[in-house]
Order: C-alpha cells, then structure tokens, then sequence
C-alpha cells in the first residue's frame, strides 16, 4: 500500500470533517487499503457529497462545499490545475474530487451502504470489495477510461472476483 498517499487522504479528510463532509476513499489507494496490494495509485480519489446528476451540472456548482474545499485544498497548498476534473496537485501529487451521490445511479451501490471507518479521530469511507467490483464493473463500460487506463480495470476486476469468490 502507498502508504504517503493514504497518510496524504487521512489529512485531507480531517479536514473536510471539521466543514461536516466524510469523504470516501475511492480508486487504487482504497483498493490498496481493502486488498493489501498495491496498484500503483497515480493519486488520490476522493468523493463527497454532491449533485447526482455529476456532469451534468457545471464544475463549479456539482460538488457541494465546492468553495469550502477548494479553501482547504489551498491552505494545504494544493493548487486547482483542473476545475473540470476538481483535480489539485502539490509536489507532484494529483488529488481529485468526484461526487459520492451518484454512485446508486453509476454502479448501483446505496450511500447507506458504505462502510464508516476512523484513524485517529477522522471519519471516512471505504467501499469493500463487492462494491468495489461493482465500480470497476461500471468503470470498464466506460468507453474514456477504457481507452486511457490500460486496461486496468480488468485487471482489478479479476483480482476482486477472485478475492470475493475465494478462487
């Protein structure tokens, strides 16, 4: 597990607590928390409440507390390089912002669902791995990912299956 990327995320994510936001771990760093391997996470992704409808809303309005954690985010040093994407970097380090709530409608997992977790008094959430299948499920449908991410996916797909299945 990427261990700086993880300590990096429980920074981040005592910061959005104290503005009332539980962010959830998403992508390869929280696949390395919930598999204890390592996938090469190329940054962090991290999901908060938001509009459901995702894109279709501007960038700037479809998160909720855009403002607020761009404010954090500076004081952190980061710096936004993409509204579009919510994506910051700081020393080489890309963290992105996706919305939580359209999770049901993208991979059919229910927000009540997610599983809480706490380090060190800083509340987030991480998928397990059923619902982390059912996301890279989805993802590989995803005709932008699929071509920019090396096939990837497929990779953790048959890794969580096997996990799951115990094969």
């Amino acid at each position: 597990m990427d261990q700086h990327k993880f300590d990096e995320f429980i920074k981040v994510a005592k910061k959005l607590n104290d503005i009332e936001i539980i962010p959830l771990l998403m992508g390869s760093v929280g696949l390395e928390v919930i598999t204890g391997k390592s996938w090469d996470a190329q940054g962090l992704d991290i999901h908060v409440p938001g509009d459901k409808r995702g894109w279709e809303v501007p960038p700037d309005l479809n998160i909720h507390n855009w403002d607020d954690i761009v404010t954090i985010m500076n004081l952190m040093e980061y710096r936004l390089i993409d509204l579009h994407e919510h994506e910051f970097s700081k020393e080489g380090l890309s963290v992105e912002f996706g919305i939580i709530d359209t999770l049901p409608s993208f991979a059919g997992i229910q927000l009540d669902d997610l599983e809480m977790h706490e380090m060190g008094n800083v509340n987030y959430f991480l998928l397990n791995p059923n619902q982390y299948l059912s996301v890279y499920e989805a993802s590989s449908k995803d005709s932008y990912r699929a071509d920019n991410n090396n096939n990837k996916d497929f990779r953790k797909i048959d890794f969580l299956k096997s996990m799951i299945h115990g094969s």
